[in-house]
């Protein structure tokens, strides 16, 4: 996954040539370690009231950095849902939905068997990967799958260009505003579903998927519980077009980094997950007390936690998983006796792996609607 980022690095700045933005983007590591210390050292508040001006500027560039000052009009067409499979204690089902007109989010909604009087929701974006693609890796499958047994209804989607959602490459230009608002109307799917407790509303992804996971807390409150894994840096502000290919970190003196973005959160649950083998190393020293004097200025420390695991590496591995089950279990109300066995320890084997052609949402029974906008440059145009 590293590497891949490494690789989308030396595009960034040839992607973004032509559309008068590279002067005031912040990407990879845009800033040395010492100097994303430094940065947040210089901009600690000590008052609610500062910190909650200051949180305005930062949503604010970020919304005029992707140029999302308003969202696209919401469109009224119905989701598409089906291939329902019922598996242990959950069931899986393929769908897709219209996040603006002729453009779709493409995933997976996982729901629990059980019966119950309402339902916690839960969001799962994914991190940059292949063969396969994010939604269709282990490390996805089973947690969205161990939520669902734990009791939460889940929805796992595609990254722009990837999985089911080919109607542009994953490169291209304006994929951050296009993620954006697919996490938007992700959310509304989410909370339109029969059950879910508005009040009981998390999102949790790793690299890629936690910079999409930190963004939306930020801008929507109707999260209510975050999980970003192994993304917050001080330093690094993400090595892909669709997480810094847009100025939303900087605009003439104004600079904020990704660690900031993160504390929009506050007071709302969080729980930070960082190694030792990423840009997230230096998080117990650096990016999380920063984050927990800014909850201690709402006097919700205890609703901030930290796991660091500095002996592993950039994944959403089993011992990440552990961690973030606890914490959704804990904040959501979920049973994580459910999938703990008799030692105490987390039980994902009756969380299945699924092969691709059970999960993808478009194939030969399944077309693509005739009205999806494709290639680069049509879904450009209906960002603009």
């Amino acid at each position: 996954m590293k590497a891949i980022y490494i690789l989308l690095l030396s595009v960034l700045f040839l992607v973004n040539k032509g559309f008068g933005q590279t002067a005031e983007l912040c990407q990879g590591a845009y800033f040395t370690e010492p100097e994303g210390k430094a940065f947040l050292e210089k901009h600690a508040v000590t008052t609610k009231l500062e910190w909650e001006a200051r949180a305005e500027k930062i949503r604010k560039q970020i919304r005029e950095g992707m140029g999302l000052t308003t969202l696209p009009a919401k469109p009224t067409s119905k989701p598409i849902v089906h291939s329902k499979k019922e598996m242990d204690g959950y069931t899986i089902e393929n769908v897709a939905f219209e996040s603006m007109p002729g453009i779709y989010v493409t995933g997976n909604l996982y729901k629990p068997i059980k019966k119950q009087k309402s339902y916690s929701g839960i969001l799962c974006p994914h991190g940059h990967g292949e063969n396969p693609h994010g939604r269709f890796r282990e490390q996805t499958q089973k947690r969205c799958a161990t939520l669902a047994r734990m009791g939460a209804v889940v929805f796992v989607y595609d990254m722009v260009g990837q999985g089911d959602s080919k109607q542009c490459e994953h490169k291209m230009a304006k994929a951050l505003k296009l993620q954006t608002i697919n996490s938007i109307r992700s959310l509304d799917y989410l909370l339109s579903i029969p059950g879910i407790d508005p009040e009981r509303v998390a999102v949790t992804g790793e690299s890629g998927g936690g910079t999409q996971t930190f963004l939306l807390a930020a801008l929507d409150n109707r999260v209510k519980v975050s999980v970003p894994v192994v993304m917050v840096s001080a330093h690094f502000f993400g090595g892909c077009v669709c997480e810094s290919g847009l100025p939303i970190h900087k605009k003439g003196d104004f600079q904020t980094n990704n660690v900031e973005i993160a504390a929009l959160a506050a007071p709302r649950p969080m729980i930070m997950i960082s190694d030792g083998g990423d840009w997230t190393k230096n998080t117990p020293e650096v990016e999380y007390p920063f984050i927990q004097n800014i909850y201690g200025l709402y006097g919700k420390k205890n609703q901030l936690e930290a796991v660091h695991l500095a002996d592993e590496k950039h994944d959403y591995g089993p011992s990440k998983r552990k961690a973030m089950y606890g914490f959704m279990a804990k904040h959501l109300g979920l049973d994580l006796k459910a999938v703990t066995d008799a030692q105490g320890n987390i039980n994902e084997t009756p969380s299945k792996l699924l092969e691709i052609k059970d999960l993808e949402v478009f194939n030969a029974a399944h077309p693509r609607p005739a009205n999806a906008v494709m290639g680069d440059e049509a879904v450009l145009s209906l960002l603009k």
